[in-house]
């Protein structure tokens, strides 16, 4: 999470204001591809389950795995969610009064 702030303060070269824009931008930028290669791997995991346990008992039991993938995809979206509003908020510079 510090990263994000080394890398901001290198693009933004000393403008605060940028500095928060890259800030936030890296940070749901990285969210997004942690959202989208988790999700594939999520994907491919209830799929493969889904297809094995199918082979085994051959009825109309793969129609639950809709929902289980969605549930799946709503706490991976949250859990991301936490970690971006986190790296965002230990990254954020307020400017300072020069009293």
């Amino acid at each position: 999470m510090l990263r994000i702030g080394i890398a901001a303060s290198k693009m933004a070269k000393g403008n605060l204001l940028t500095y928060n824009f890259f800030v936030v931008l890296i940070s749901c930028l990285f969210s997004l591809i942690i959202f989208l290669v988790g999700g594939c791997s999520i994907l491919v995991i209830v799929f493969l389950i889904s297809l094995g346990l199918h082979a085994v008992r051959h009825s109309a039991f793969h129609t639950g795995w809709v929902h289980m993938f969605k549930i799946c995809l709503i706490i991976l979206a949250a859990v991301t969610a936490i970690f971006n509003l986190t790296a965002i908020a230990r990254n954020i510079q307020t400017p300072k009064n020069k009293i």
